[in-house]
């Protein structure tokens, strides 16, 4: 059976992004491998640290970069993240500082808010109803 074991978010700042996605995000570093000036950089959930990895790509090609700005001014999210409890969520990253485009809002048989992660995306928050 095909799974996914890997996916991965472009970041402007490998740096910068490890501390979000892991001291305001709560994901936990799974691994670091230096490679030239950038490096192979994954986290993981803390309750699924043998799950799927979330690669924290270094935005080194261009074109890329042209697809993260042209999501970001349209508003789209670059991937979804799931919560058991999305108000809960929001009152907790929303007292650590971070933005968000759309607050809690119920979209069909989810609740959904979009923040920004401050490495060039919108991320989707999302808990199923």
């Amino acid at each position: 059976m095909i799974r996914i074991s890997l996916t991965s978010v472009p970041v402007d700042d490998q740096d910068k992004a490890l501390d979000f996605y892991t001291n305001v995000l709560g994901f936990i570093k799974k691994t670091e491998v230096p490679i030239g000036e950038h490096k192979w950089l994954t986290v993981v959930s803390p309750i699924e640290q043998s799950g799927v990895e979330l690669l924290l790509e270094p935005m080194a090609f261009g074109p890329a970069k042209v697809y993260q700005n042209a999501l970001k001014e349209a508003g789209i999210p670059w991937t979804s993240f799931a919560v058991d409890d999305l108000q809960k969520e929001y009152v907790r990253l929303s007292e650590l500082g971070v933005a968000f485009s759309i607050e809690p809002r119920e979209a069909g048989p989810v609740m959904i808010a979009v923040l920004d992660d401050t490495c060039g995306n919108y991320i989707q928050l999302m808990q199923e109803l």
